[in-house]
């Protein structure tokens, strides 16, 4: 999944959170600012673009200088954290059929890679396909998160632990100390693929969980909130931005409905619309294909000068900067 493909927002709530309880609010109000979301906005989101997910992967791996950064942010799942995922598995009869969900429905679940499964000796094997060339450092954080988040959220939903028999990392030999603690696996290093390995005896685990209704109806689940639709008419629109009365014309309403509405739940307009063009300008800028200046043609600016005061308004640095960071963390 790449560029501006969705992937679940509940994820990168996951990580702010994990942010806030152990670096403090202004590293979170980095992070945010650097992928143009607000935590305003987000609350109101079930889908973000994958883009600002590995963006996020990558930030916390680079601030943290932790190995296991990964581990420690999956491990610090719930159940509760899984948004819409909550009316799927709530159909599941067993750990095995939510897996089986996980693996085959990417779109929904969100996923930064291919895998291979398969069967052997009363095993199941799930080995990540690197397609996308990433390094092995950076490969192996969204690893070690997707196999502790599955086997916390595992644990919640068969209300007993579930442990991994093995983990595979491409990476050097380094301490893994709670890698290995949490998933209860041998970890093997300089492997030749990043594979998880659970013994089938996991997969036959009823789920016990007892799912509130109200939150598994999958209509209302997965029924976008207010904040969505605009955002998604924005970026449909995009680059020629509806302003507040020409929005309010479209959804049928007055602009003072309008204005009432995006404030009750935390917002504005204007930052709306900010949201979505800076969120267009920096994915621009990470697919690497265009310069600033033809950039600032696409995002509609007559003058580059001005796309450059308008990105440092949006992110508080010019484009230049998030260039240079891009670079570093690429």
């Amino acid at each position: 999944m790449v560029g501006d493909q969705s992937y679940p927002a509940y994820q990168l709530r996951n990580v702010l959170a994990y942010l806030r309880q152990h670096y403090g609010e202004e590293v979170v109000e980095l992070l945010c600012s650097q992928i143009g979301v607000g935590e305003q906005e987000l609350a109101h989101q079930q889908v973000i673009y994958v883009w600002q997910a590995d963006f996020a992967m990558e930030f916390l791996q680079t601030y943290t200088q932790d190995a296991e950064i990964g581990a420690k942010v999956g491990h610090q799942y719930s159940v509760e954290d899984l948004d819409f995922l909550l009316s799927f598995f709530s159909r599941c009869d067993t750990i095995g059929d939510c897996l089986q969900f996980v693996l085959t429905h990417p779109e929904l679940v969100g996923s930064f890679t291919d895998t291979l499964v398969s069967h052997e000796d009363g095993k199941l094997y799930v080995r990540w396909l690197n397609t996308g060339k990433i390094k092995p450092e950076r490969y192996s954080c969204q690893f070690q998160h997707s196999v502790c988040g599955l086997l916390t959220v595992g644990k919640g939903l068969a209300g007993q632990a579930i442990l991994a028999d093995k983990i595979l990392l491409t990476e050097r030999q380094r301490d893994a100390e709670f890698l290995s603690s949490v998933t209860g696996a041998e970890v093997i290093f300089e492997a030749e693929f990043n594979e998880w390995t659970i013994d089938h005896k996991y997969l036959s685990l009823p789920v016990t969980y007892c799912f509130d209704k109200s939150n598994t109806n999958t209509t209302s689940n997965q029924q976008v909130s207010y904040i969505q639709v605009l955002l998604d008419e924005l970026r449909q629109s995009f680059p020629d931005c509806p302003n507040m009365d020409q929005m309010a014309s479209s959804q049928n309403i007055s602009s003072r409905t309008l204005r009432r509405r995006i404030s009750q739940s935390g917002t504005s307009y204007q930052k709306l619309v900010d949201q979505v063009r800076c969120q267009a300008a920096i994915g621009l800028i990470l697919s690497g294909q265009k310069s600033v200046d033809e950039i600032a043609e696409v995002m509609g600016f007559g003058e580059v000068s001005h796309f450059r005061q308008s990105f440092k308004h949006w992110l508080g640095h010019p484009p230049g900067h998030f260039l240079r960071l891009n670079e570093k963390l690429i």
